[in-house]
Parts: C-alpha cells; structure tokens; sequence
C-alpha cells in the first residue's frame, strides 16, 4: 500500500488512554493515515481502548473475555471517553460494563471479565495451523511503521480480480516498540482483530475485493468478542488464522485464533461484520461506518 503513513507509536498513544473522572479514560485524537479518507474509527481501536481503560483500572487482573458492539460510527478528530461500570469485583474475577462515547452519543458498548488467574487444573489447546513461518510469509504495507504485517502465501490483496480461495487469511503481526504494559500488548492484539476478517470473507467469490470497500460496498464491524488464554507479548511475532464460517444476508462471521512463534494459543476472536452494497443515493467515500 503506497501513500502517507503512520507510525505504530501513534497508535499506541491514541490506545494509552487515561483517567479523567471516577471510572473514565479519554483518548487523544491522531487519524489514522489509512482511515483519512473516511474520518472513521475503527472498531477494534474501541474495543482495544477499553482493554486499556480496564487494566488501568484493574491493575494486576487480565482480561480474559471482551465483548464490544459498535452502535455509531465515531469519528477521528474528535477524543473518545470509555466508562466503565463495575458490575461485579471479587476476589478473583471482575466484571465490567464498558461504554465508549463521544460528543456524549453511545458509539459502543460491551462487557469484560477479568481474572487474577489460577494455577493450572487441567490444560489443552488446539494446535497452530502448519503455515510458513514469518520469515517465509510476504510483507505487506499496511501504511503503519513500527508494525511488520506478513500474509502467509501472499494470500491478502484488496484486487477484486485476484484469484479467489478459501474463505481464510494466515497474518503474522509484530510491533518493533511496545511499553512494558500488559495492557497495551493485550490492546494491540485486539487492535488487529478487525483487520482482515473482511478480507477473508470476500477471498472466495470473484469480483469482490476489499478496494471496493467504503465505495460501492458498505462494509463494518458490527461486533467483535474476544477470549485471552495467555499473557501477550505483541512485540513478537503473533500468527492470526481468520476464518470465514458465513457470509450471507448482508452479513459475515468470522471464527479466528491467534498463537505466539511458538505454537501456543494466545487468544480466540469471533468477528460479526457486514457486506452490503450502497443503495443508488448513498456517495460514494461514505463516513458511517454502520
């Protein structure tokens, strides 16, 4: 992808959210070069933030289940505030209720469970899939510095005359720089997770590519929820398998894993998202996002 760039700092400042009030964080605002066209917030950087806000405000317990629905499209030049209502707090597990707002309008909600966690009982997991490694994958420019993106087999393109394939994409993400925050390293791998779940969706049918998206495609993320099994280290290579499981009635899900250069399951991501075409009267660079 060629064009102006942002660096994977800038997102880190932009996920570094901090406290302003009793259980509420503000972000600062820095578009995103990829997004300037549209002016819009991506989902994941919600759901990310609110991962930060809560290991601020739970320092010492991982989150362990997000879910976040996006209701508005927010967007780039105006600061988030994330709220976290605090249904529960016990020995062991937390719950909380995050909102993101802006402008005082409802842009997202969701619910979190933290964990303290507890030696192992029992222990399994499903294997990595058997991809090319990082060093075997094809880089891709996804107009951030700071964060290395490799697609397994070259397999991602935004062509819609590219040959179609299954329904799956292998990435594999590393950010070069990353503060000593468990936090932030659980934030970044959520930040990835509405990446390419789209993408993956339109690989089988021809014709239909992600250049297409925001143009004559109407397409969001309208809900993401993710599992964490395991402390993050988003400064080394994390291998995403997105998977496409329906695309249908305007809608697609997708089920996905992401595990570390060893093998090991890190977290479990399902993505409900939309494909829809514009309706004649809509224009095309559209800045709602659902």
């Amino acid at each position: 992808m060629t064009g102006e760039q942002t660096d994977a700092a800038d997102l880190i400042d932009v996920l570094n959210v901090q406290p302003d009030g009793e259980r509420s964080y503000v972000s600062i605002t820095r578009d995103n070069a990829a997004n300037r066209h549209r002016g819009v917030v991506e989902g994941s950087q919600m759901l990310a933030q609110a991962i930060v806000a809560a290991g601020r405000h739970a320092p010492g317990r991982r989150v362990v289940s997000a879910t976040m629905m996006f209701a508005r499209a927010a967007n780039t030049s105006e600061p988030l505030r994330i709220q976290l209502d605090e249904l529960s707090g016990g020995r062991n597990f937390s719950t909380l209720a995050p909102q993101v707002q802006q402008s005082g309008k409802l842009c997202a909600s969701g619910i979190m469970l933290l964990d303290a966690t507890a030696p192992d009982v029992i222990r399994h997991s499903v294997a990595q899939p058997d991809t090319a490694g990082p060093d075997a994958s094809e880089p891709f420019d996804l107009a951030m510095t700071g964060r290395d993106v490799r697609f397994v087999d070259g397999a991602y393109t935004r062509d819609p005359n590219a040959p179609i394939g299954p329904p799956e994409l292998h990435a594999w993400v590393r950010f070069r720089a990353v503060p000593e925050d468990p936090a932030m390293h659980a934030a970044l791998l959520a930040h990835f997770t509405g990446q390419v779940s789209i993408a993956a969706a339109l690989r089988p049918h021809a014709g239909i590519g992600q250049s297409l998206a925001h143009r004559s495609l109407s397409t969001a993320i309208n809900a993401i929820h993710i599992s964490f099994h395991a402390d993050v280290r988003a400064d080394r290579w994390m291998l995403y398998r997105h998977h496409s499981t329906f695309a249908g009635d305007g809608m697609t899900h997708s089920e996905c894993r992401v595990f570390n250069v060893e093998g090991a399951l890190l977290a479990s991501f399902s993505v409900d998202a939309m494909v829809r075409r514009f309706s004649a009267d809509r224009t095309v660079n559209d800045r709602t996002s659902l």
